[in-house]
């Protein structure tokens, strides 16, 4: 029986290739709503982000979100995300 292929998904932080399951989604909605999607499942145009504090400041700096999700993501949002993206990490 064939091995079941992992999806891989690049990280707009770090560049670099890694399972979808690695990684969290960040979510631009039909209604133009910036979020993180912990299912991966949620409607709208998807970024992905390793769950470390480096990778998101590298983001952050040079604007990967914003060009990946093809919006402008607010300062609001990124704190939102940046407290999120650390909950995230404490229940592992």
């Amino acid at each position: 029986m064939a091995q079941k292929k992992i999806p891989l998904r690049k990280c707009v932080g770090c560049q670099e290739m890694k399972a979808k399951r690695e990684l969290i989604r960040v979510v631009l909605s039909p209604d133009y709503q910036v979020f993180l999607d912990p299912t991966g499942k949620k409607a709208g145009r998807g970024a992905y982000i390793c769950k470390t504090a480096e990778c998101f400041q590298i983001a952050r700096k040079k604007k990967a979100l914003d060009r990946s999700l093809k919006t402008t993501v607010s300062d609001e949002v990124y704190q939102q995300l940046e407290s999120d993206l650390m909950t995230v990490k404490s229940d592992e």
